[in-house]
């Protein structure tokens, strides 16, 4: 039997010049990626990505706007590598549904050094080589996302 998708709600979070923001994971150095994690049984997608914006980087909902979100889940596999070793080896990789937001604050509202942090460092980065950045396994994914929601 075919392993299941981990239901996730991702964040394409803009500055005021319309940058990405990415943060280098800490368990992982050169990794860099945009916000994102699971969804909590009952929990709404949206409601998931807001949860994890703050959660990640610090960032409260009433500090960005809601642009838009894709129209469709994002599914990507686990490279064979990782297979067995994330999420308890009980997916087969992720589906996701992205939210692309504005954040309205100055960006001494991103905070990454939280109670459970998953980056050390982070930056803006431009729509147009973001994924030069990304990690290989998740390069069409945030293609995709990129392409739907920067349109």
């Amino acid at each position: 039997m075919a392993l299941p998708y981990r239901p996730c709600a991702g964040i394409l979070l803009l500055n005021s010049n319309d940058q990405i923001f990415v943060g280098e994971r800490l368990d992982r150095p050169g990794a860099w990626q945009m916000p994102q994690g699971g969804i909590d049984e009952g929990e709404s997608p949206e409601v998931a990505a807001l949860r994890e914006l703050e959660e990640e980087i610090g960032v409260r909902a009433d500090q960005v706007q809601l642009l838009a979100q894709t129209q469709d889940w994002v599914l990507y596999d686990l490279p064979d590598h990782l297979k067995g070793k994330m999420w308890g080896g009980k997916f087969a990789g992720q589906k996701q549904l992205w939210f692309k937001l504005r954040l309205l604050a100055d960006d001494e509202a991103i905070d990454i050094e939280t109670s459970h942090p998953e980056f050390g460092r982070w930056k803006w980065s431009d729509p147009s080589t973001v994924i030069e950045e990304i990690v290989d396994f998740k390069r069409d994914v945030y293609q995709r996302v990129i392409d739907e929601l920067m349109t």
